[in-house]
């Protein structure tokens, strides 16, 4: 039997995949100052031994959020003391002047420069033993919570890196050090100086989080832990520790999976999705059946460059707060009520309006209808907090709730056009898949924002992300530099430089399949795209290059010379797939009809049971689709069918 737990910012989600693959979910409150509470909770209304549980934690990311990480002191070259403050010297808005980067998350104080030197091709300064140990002491000095090193060339010359990293464990044996040529050992000083920061800065408690999650699981007789990283796949807590960076996206990550699988399941393989939880909505891609990553971006303003799945997240979720701004605009976020008090319906002591009391206030949710084991809602108290946005003109409590979700939907509808649009694909080629407790809500909306024509409610919305987690594959990740010119190679150096890696990855994760990509630009070229190779031939990489960049800009010179500069290895075990069809559903008519507010108009709107809908069934809207994790809206115009495996696949009529 295997577990996924989703510690989300107000809700923790659980899905149980037992051994044939039938399906059990819950959702409980999350306690946001011990968030193992609503896993434990989550847990207990599982029966049976768990084999396998596999964790989704923000730990990571609230750390950068909040900047809530350790004191971290930096080592590097000596004359590139500076190098976080610098960046790339792009403005953090390119017509905002007054706006500014985040500052780095070290103090400028707590960097040592070392004098040492690396160039590309050689050392040009070396590293005598009085430096390591002048090095050492001033490290000692500054008494940080851990150590991040990153000297210039270390990703091709690593060994000062590797003698200051000894020194500095033999003299400080509990500190945790992070070196730049094992955290991300490429080129581009910067950002892999930030990545090596932030491993460190994240390394003591994400560290210590996931040893009291294995003994406590451990305790309860849980077999193996499993860790989701932002790649989408899963690592020990173990080696989850020693690359506590690579759970910046842990959440995230899973609803990307589980929408993978939805869409395999229909038969989509290009999916854009949109979790919309209670703090945040996360918008991502699924092309060609897998989840699109980079390798190249940020969390809280930082740069951070490991494998990730892409992921664009916004201040749109079920609790963010709708206020007025002084010059007398509607705003929704980027500030959320969160679990605790929560939005003003939840009646714990929460009074200011926000996206849940809209959709409360518009009857788009029933008062009736729980959305956690414990959580009812107050029609009334959301209705007061609406008023409170304007108390003088007396307004009509639905008015003010379709302003809200308006400008809630507008802040998502630019998150999947980002992920879309600004990376040259066309939405209206896709379909549309929103999920988490609010997402399936906002489907149609969002939907005719992009102009889409093809929308999927998947079974089990609200829980989606812990379904990713349960089905989540084990991964490895292995990544060289490599800077050659394709026309410069034969075949058997492709071979030959990836054989290391390959055997890397074959040790990692024994008898785990293992894929290769390689990093490729034009000549010239400032960045680089990621492209699969399946094949040693360099003008095969080639034609995969060419074929990759014309996707994704529209054009290819044909006659430019290409170079590769990194060789990726995955090193990669499948997880199971649910049996989304094994679930007794048996509903074929609406159990009732209930007056809703759309687009300012009052219409009557059919209400379905959303978990128990048989296949086959059809509906139009508008109609209510309810569910125990989730509620979703068809809107007018708006008609679908039920598919086998439970989601319903909506078209536009």
């Amino acid at each position: 039997m295997r577990v996924g737990v989703d510690v989300g910012g107000t809700f923790t989600d659980l899905v149980v995949i037992a051994e044939d693959g039938e399906i059990a979910v819950r959702k409980v409150a999350t306690t946001p100052s011990d968030p193992s509470v609503g896993l434990r909770r989550a847990l207990d209304a599982v029966s049976g031994a768990v084999d396998v549980l596999i964790h989704g934690t923000t730990i990571a990311t609230n750390a950068l959020l909040e900047r809530r990480g350790a004191r971290v002191a930096l080592v590097t070259t000596r004359g590139f003391e500076d190098l976080l403050w610098l960046r790339r010297q792009d403005r953090a808005a390119l017509y905002d002047l007054a706006r500014d980067h985040p500052p780095p998350l070290v103090a400028r104080s707590d960097v040592v420069g070392v004098a040492e030197r690396a160039g590309p091709m050689a050392v040009i300064e070396p590293l005598t033993d009085d430096e390591v140990a002048r090095v050492v002491g001033a490290v000692k000095g500054l008494a940080p919570e851990a150590v991040a090193i990153a000297l210039l060339f270390a990703f091709r010359h690593p060994q000062h890196e590797q003698r200051l990293a000894g020194a500095l464990r033999g003299a400080l044996p509990d500190l945790p050090i992070a070196t730049s040529h094992e955290v991300l050992p490429v080129f581009r000083e910067f950002e892999r100086a930030s990545t090596t920061t932030v491993e460190a800065y994240l390394r003591p408690s994400v560290s210590a989080y996931l040893v009291r999650l294995e003994r406590d699981m451990r305790d309860r007789g849980v077999g193996t832990v499993r860790v989701m990283t932002s790649s989408g796949g899963t690592l020990s807590p173990p080696a989850a520790a020693a690359r506590s960076a690579s759970l910046a996206l842990s959440g995230p990550a899973g609803g990307v999976v589980g929408a993978r699988l939805i869409g395999t399941a229909v038969g989509l393989r290009d999916l854009l999705t949109l979790d919309m939880g209670g703090t945040s909505a996360d918008a991502s891609l699924v092309r060609g059946g897998l989840p699109h990553g980079e390798s190249a971006g940020s969390v809280a303003g930082i740069p951070l460059a490991l494998p990730a799945i892409l992921i664009e997240t916004v201040s749109a979720g079920g609790g963010s707060i709708a206020r007025v701004d002084e010059g007398g605009a509607l705003k929704v976020g980027p500030e959320s009520a969160g679990a605790v008090p929560g939005p003003a319906c939840y009646g714990r002591g929460g009074e200011r309006p926000t996206v849940t009391d809209a959709c409360l206030a518009l009857r788009w949710l029933d008062a009736q209808q729980p959305l956690a084991d414990e959580v009812r809602l107050d029609r009334d108290a959301a209705e007061r907090a609406l008023r409170t946005l304007a108390p003088s003109a007396g307004e009509d409590p639905a008015a003010i709730a379709a302003g809200i979700v308006a400008v809630a939907a507008a802040v998502m509808a630019r998150a999947l056009k980002r992920v879309s649009v600004a990376r040259g694909l066309d939405p209206r080629r896709m379909a549309l898949l929103p999920f988490g407790g609010a997402g399936p809500l906002f489907g149609c909306q969002l939907a005719d924002a992009l102009g889409m024509g093809k929308v999927v409610i998947p079974p089990h919305p609200g829980t989606l992300s812990a379904m990713g987690l349960a089905s989540a594959a084990e991964r490895v990740d292995r990544i060289a530099s490599f800077h050659r010119l394709l026309d410069d190679l034969a075949a058997a150096d492709v071979a030959g430089a990836f054989a290391p890696l390959l055997d890397a990855g074959a040790r990692a994760l024994a008898g785990g399949a293992l894929l290769r990509y390689a990093d490729c630009r034009f000549a010239g070229q400032g960045y680089e795209m990621t492209v699969p190779i399946t094949d040693d031939d360099p003008r095969r990489i080639r034609q995969g290059f060419l074929a990759e960049h014309r996707a994704r800009y529209g054009h290819a010179g044909d006659g430019q010379t290409v170079e590769l500069v990194n060789l990726r290895v995955v090193a990669q075990r499948e997880g199971p797939v649910p049996r989304f069809a094994g679930t007794r559903r048996d509903v074929r008519h609406p159990g009732a009809s209930r007056p809703i507010t759309l687009r300012g108009q009052r219409v009557t709107a059919s209400v379905w049971a959303l978990d128990e809908l048989a296949p086959g069934v059809t509906l139009a809207g508008p109609a209510i689709l309810a569910g125990r994790d989730a509620t979703a809206l068809v809107e007018p115009g708006w008609r679908g069918a039920v598919h086998e495996s439970g989601a319903l696949v909506l078209e536009r009529a």
